[in-house]
């Protein structure tokens, strides 16, 4: 390990020590789902956006705004719906008839944390307008570009047992999202946990232990960590490997795929990894970060056949078999 590397680790170690103190205070309120917070707490240090699935009742509302009052940052709710507007998320501009100027109306956008809950319940130009503030991280209202504030995270939710009246993400939007994440039932432990920490009527009130300055700071942290040349190359042999499978000796995997992942998948792969590196205290990233965050960042870019869906294969069997498969350095 070089000079350098010790002087980086040194400073993640030293400047990590709020995520220590993030945890604490969300496991305050919500039970559980230390998955769902830590790969949060990954979107906010790689700059990137959330997609989250799973059943109502979760703590997905919780989690998000539980994470917007200990990091001081504005917080809003976006109720997707089917009646829902671009100008009710982005905002627009009003006529005042006693001046006849246009003053405008920022729209909930202008936040640091969106939840954008059941996106998939707007049509899509609704969800364009969305997108593209994600991606351009600016709106443009009349003839007016307004920055939106950094940071600026995005999380948005999918329920995958009512599809009637959806208006399901077009792929090439869903990749737009860094992370896609699966929230699963907690285990009876740790609904016991819940059960009794909800029957309490004072609600617990988490304190604020970190400020969106710092987040910033630690995020240019963040893009310093080192990823070696064999780290890079094992990113590129799990991405590829999902684009020409036969490549890595993974020839049944072929009439499965249909679309492997894109560059930008490479991209938030790398990001991602270095992002737990830091949660880990650690200033290099190592395989296992990798494959850690390996399945959140390819399991919505892969798109599979209709072969696969006749056998009840899903894009995560195939990220899970690359991940097994591909040699690792």
């Amino acid at each position: 390990m070089t000079t350098d590397i010790r002087a980086i680790n040194d400073k993640v170690k030293a400047e990590s020590i709020f995520v220590e103190e993030v945890f604490a205070e969300i496991g305050k309120v919500i039970v559980g789902q230390k998955e769902l917070v830590e790969r949060m707490l990954i979107g906010l240090l790689s700059d990137g956006h959330i997609l989250l699935e799973g059943v109502p009742g979760l703590a997905k509302t919780l989690a998000v705004r539980t994470l917007a009052a200990i990091t001081d940052a504005q917080f809003h709710r976006i109720q997707f719906t089917p009646d829902l507007l671009p100008a009710d998320v982005v905002g627009t501009l009003i006529y005042n008839q006693k001046d006849g100027a246009f003053s405008v109306k920022k729209g909930p956008v202008f936040s640091n944390f969106i939840l954008a809950d059941e996106i998939n319940r707007a049509p899509a130009k609704v969800q364009s307008a969305l997108l593209e503030a994600m991606q351009e991280r600016q709106v443009t209202l009349g003839e007016q570009t307004y920055t939106l504030p950094d940071p600026f995270l995005v999380l948005a939710t999918q329920n995958p047992i009512e599809q009637e009246g959806t208006y399901p993400l077009p792929e090439a939007q869903v990749d737009r999202f860094m992370l896609k994440i699966k929230v699963v039932y907690p285990s009876r432990e740790e609904e016991k946990g819940i059960l009794e920490r909800m029957a309490l009527s004072q609600p617990v009130t988490p304190r604020k232990v970190v400020n969106p300055e710092r987040i910033i700071k630690a995020r240019r942290l963040v893009d310093e960590i080192y990823v070696d040349e064999k780290i890079k190359n094992y990113i590129l042999d799990v991405v590829f490997a999902t684009r020409s499978p036969e490549q890595f000796r993974l020839e049944r995997l072929r009439p499965f795929i249909r679309y492997g992942a894109s560059p930008r998948a490479t991209l938030a792969l790398t990001k991602t990894a270095q992002a737990m590196a830091f949660i880990r205290g650690r200033g290099y990233v190592t395989p296992e970060d990798v494959k850690a965050v390996g399945r959140d960042v390819l399991r919505h870019r892969i798109l599979v056949t209709y072969e696969a869906e006749a056998e009840e294969k899903t894009s995560e069997d195939i990220v899970t078999q690359i991940f097994n498969e591909v040699e690792v350095p």
